[in-house]
């Protein structure tokens, strides 16, 4: 039987199983439980909740911004999409009010990894970009909820994807491409240079990517070109049961995903559920809440389509086709040279153990054309992977150097005098057939 119908079998299996573990906790988590306050209640209760919370599907998270604190005063926010495909939305996060003080608001495009987990991921991210920013971030779609009859979606279609919603957004717009996206990203503003392309962004900045990944290869780096791309299409590459709307679909499924991640560090996990355990026994209600908000994110997880997976896996980790110049997009090859207009920023973690030290920075030296002055990187000190994109160390050190690496390069583009404040329309055929790229309108 094929592995994801075995995995949707255990999961149906345990579900009665779960429920009553559900049970048994709330139970012993009653106040008119005598048993409640005992170490023995405590116990079960714990025991109880470990096991529901290990054997549940985790369902996408919601972003949950509700309000951002501007200039002193606390603005409403609401998220609008604004842009739509069949595998990405593309959401704003529109403030109440318009921002006050004499610095416009950038506007970024914030292009979330499509590598297994949902774009909320990045919910520390929007919320520190937020109250000096105008945010728009790429919302991907689980592969298996995509109807078969929609067509495949591949790694020249994310490119596709990512210059239709520069069109959409309109010139002086920032893009930050965060793990993953780096290499499509930094290949859609090449193809747009090379097209003279009027909508190329401001700036992009490149965070924990790909782009060249014999330096400081990784474990993922080196299972991939030990492996072999054969190897990922008969073991990693399945397709999506019934009764889910991508029936029949290859998909690279998320729960495959997310065990390679946790297999990279299971002795931490595994810490990290013990602890929880034992601080649910004595009680110790908050330090339980931060591990319970850490992996309902960290364990959501999506499909990508096997033919994006296959693609992005033998493109950027084993042929290494960007960094050679070899990587070709509708027939046509990535030229990196070609990008001049754009300003660049690299990102990097000194412990990150996803993203090698120097495949990030290897933008800066691949983009020959781009002046001196307008290429900067940095290293943070004492961050692994997440630390990169969210955390303490992030908000702190991290984003005020884009945020003013954006503003100044948007001042010595001229476009730091106009506000970028005018969003586009809010529905998918906002776009006009000019500024639509052609292969994008297949979809």
């Amino acid at each position: 039987m094929p592995l994801y119908h075995l995995y949707e079998m255990n999961h149906a299996f345990v579900t009665p199983l779960r429920a009553a573990a559900d049970v048994t906790r709330l139970m012993f988590r009653n106040p008119a439980n005598p048993l409640s306050n005992t170490v023995y209640g405590r116990s079960m209760a714990a025991a109880a909740e470990m096991f529901e919370r290990t054997t549940r599907r985790y369902a996408k998270p919601e972003f949950g911004i509700k309000t951002v604190l501007v200039g002193g005063e606390r603005v409403a926010v609401h998220e609008e999409v604004v842009w739509e495909r069949p595998f990405c939305k593309l959401i704003h996060f529109s403030k109440a009010k318009a921002p006050s003080g004499k610095r416009p608001h950038q506007r970024i495009l914030m292009v979330a990894p499509m590598s297994g987990h949902f774009a909320t991921l990045l919910r520390g991210t929007v919320e520190a970009f937020l109250p000096t920013h105008d945010v728009y971030i790429t919302d991907w779609v689980d592969a298996r909820n995509v109807p078969f009859s929609a067509g495949p979606f591949d790694l020249d279609d994310y490119i596709d994807y990512v210059i239709s919603m520069l069109h959409a957004l309109g010139p002086d717009t920032h893009i930050m491409a965060v793990c993953q996206p780096s290499v499509p990203v930094l290949a859609a503003v090449a193809v747009m240079e090379a097209r003279k392309d009027p909508f190329v962004p401001v700036s992009m900045v490149l965070m924990g990517g790909p782009i060249d990944t014999r330096r400081s290869p990784t474990q993922v780096n080196t299972l991939a070109v030990e492996k072999g791309l054969d190897w990922f299409r008969n073991n990693a590459v399945l397709k999506v049961p019934f009764p889910h709307p991508g029936f029949m679909r290859d998909v690279y499924p998320g729960f495959l995903q997310i065990g390679g991640f946790m297999s990279m560090n299971l002795d931490r996990h595994v810490d990290a559920h013990r602890e929880m355990y034992q601080h649910l026994i004595k009680g110790d209600g908050d330090t339980a809440t931060k591990h319970r908000e850490f992996y309902d994110e960290y364990l959501a997880v999506m499909d990508l389509t096997g033919e994006f997976y296959l693609q992005t896996v033998d493109v950027v980790f084993i042929q290494h086709a960007l960094p050679k110049g070899e990587m070709m997009h509708r027939g046509e090859r990535v030229d990196l040279t070609a990008i001049s207009r754009v300003a660049l920023m690299t990102v990097e973690g000194e412990r990150d153990d996803i993203t090698g030290g120097g495949q990030t920075e290897a933008a800066i030296d691949l983009c020959v054309n781009i002046p001196a002055d307008r290429k900067v990187h940095y290293t943070q000190p004492a961050v692994g992977h997440y630390g990169v994109f969210n955390g303490s160390r992030f908000r702190a050190e991290i984003m005020p150097r884009i945020s003013d690496f954006m503003l100044t390069v948007a001042y010595k583009a001229g476009a730091g005098a106009k506000k970028a404040s005018s969003p586009p329309a809010a529905n998918s055929n906002a776009v006009s057939a000019e500024s639509e790229p052609q292969h994008a309108k297949k979809h």
